[in-house]
């Protein structure tokens, strides 16, 4: 498993731990762990690109519309994005590309990202969050 985040056990769902240096990282990682809980990245080949540009009133849920609108797009177009340039991530707003491809071996399906227990805190180390998904 990439570093950046780790599965964690849950009762019913499935949730990642996530970190990151800063905003713009802890989203990336996020979103990459949201590719590896849906497929092998390994067997995507990154022939898609998308141009993202999110606004929500605060961190946790511009992060849980982000994941909400990578998860929309792998439904409606079976991609799963695995590549992440995000030009900014502020508390409030994310722009950015995403890149991905269709996959050779998908792991699971992936509802929806929420909000259970979702706060992003401060470490020594950066930022962390435990994202919950609806499987």
């Amino acid at each position: 498993m990439p570093s950046g985040f780790e599965e964690i056990p849950h009762t019913a769902d499935v949730a990642l731990r996530v970190w990151g240096n800063d905003l713009k990282e802890l989203f990336a990682n996020a979103a990459r762990g949201l590719a590896w809980l849906m497929a092998d990245p390994e067997t995507v080949q990154p022939e898609k690109e998308i141009r993202v540009d999110l606004s929500a009133p605060d961190e946790e849920t511009l992060l849980v519309t982000w994941l909400g609108e990578l998860i929309y797009l792998n439904e409606r177009d079976g991609v799963v994005f695995t590549e992440f340039d995000l030009e900014e991530v502020t508390p409030t707003h994310l722009r950015g590309t995403a890149r991905g491809g269709r996959a050779g071996e998908f792991r699971r399906f992936v509802k929806a990202a929420t909000f259970s227990g979702l706060t992003i805190r401060p470490t020594g180390h950066g930022l962390e969050t435990t994202i919950t998904f609806d499987v």
